[in-house]
């Protein structure tokens, strides 16, 4: 997948791409309904002999237009085209989202910025937004289309009786739902971070623990115990991680993500990881002594190690 960036002033394809089936969007998680989305563009694109394409935007649209809870997201920039890239598709073009882009109108999206990329046929998904106020819908695009190109609409795409949504994903993280975050994204919610050098508590009661210093803004499930996997060196390891402000000991007002790998040994601080969530154990909570907290983080692991079994 070649990625091309786009930004003002918007230029067509590069010479020889023979027309487009391009599907549009934020794309943000790459969650089920995404995909589906962009699967059409893939078939449609190989039964036309056409390129197929996505396009899509970069900072988040909402964080532009100054909503802070998009500040934090599912598939920082880097994730979500190395997600994209497993798509199949020939090009992603990757549009600059500023403030001037924001203020174009629906026709003018259209006539000065889709229109000179020739395309073929845009797939959208139902709910598709664009134009100043996202006043454009997809009714609407197939309006201002006029014939000079084809307008698929996708139908929502549901998994376990629920509508899939870049926003139902992300109440499901913030609640500590990894279940059925993992479930409306098909594979488990990732994060990748660099490990940084904590207080080394862990080490003194008998769990050495990785600080976690995420590399890029995710969205931070809730403060809890989780069973995951951990990538470093090639090599995946089960662990338990707790994410929250240790309140056995000091009550921090930082969250930190701590994880406790099994089978390792060894010192991963300057390493680059990426944590695979697999479920939630339990909440943080503060526990009455120090012996307490190992009992429970002995349990934490005997759970983790039979839950990471069967998945």
């Amino acid at each position: 997948m070649r990625v091309i960036e786009m930004h003002q002033p918007y230029s067509a394809p590069p010479a020889g791409v023979p027309g487009l089936v391009l599907a549009i969007g934020d794309f943000d998680g790459v969650h089920q309904g995404h995909r589906e989305v962009i699967r059409r563009a893939v078939q449609q694109a190989k039964e036309q002999g056409l390129a197929s394409a996505v396009m899509t935007f970069h900072p988040h649209p909402r964080e532009v237009l100054g909503m802070d809870q998009y500040r934090q997201i599912l598939t920082p920039l880097p994730d979500k085209l190395q997600l994209l890239d497993r798509q199949g598709l020939d090009f992603a073009f990757l549009v600059k989202f500023d403030k001037a882009f924001s203020q174009l109108t629906p026709g003018e999206f259209v006539e000065n910025f889709l229109l000179p990329m020739n395309p073929h046929t845009v797939v959208v998904g139902f709910d598709f937004k664009f134009g100043r106020g996202g006043e454009g819908t997809p009714d609407s695009l197939v309006s201002l289309a006029r014939g000079r190109f084809a307008v698929d609409i996708v139908r929502p795409f549901h998994a376990d009786g629920r509508k899939v949504s870049s926003t139902l994903i992300r109440d499901c993280l913030l609640s500590g739902d990894l279940a059925e975050a993992n479930l409306l994204l098909d594979r488990p919610y990732t994060i990748c971070g660099e490990v940084v050098t904590g207080a080394g508590r862990g080490r003194t009661i008998g769990f050495p623990t990785a600080n976690v210093q995420p590399a890029l803004p995710y969205v931070i499930p809730a403060n809890g115990v989780y069973a995951v996997r951990v990538l470093t060196g090639g090599k995946m390891y089960g662990g338990v991680m707790n994410i929250g402000v240790k309140p056995t000991f000091v009550d921090d007002e930082e969250r930190t993500l701590e994880v406790h790998l099994f089978d390792y040994s060894g010192s991963l601080y300057g390493e680059n990881v990426r944590v695979e969530f697999y479920s939630m154990l339990r909440s943080e909570r503060k526990f009455a002594s120090v012996q307490e907290l190992i009992a429970q983080i002995s349990r934490d692991a005997e759970e983790a190690r039979a839950r990471l079994e069967t998945v």
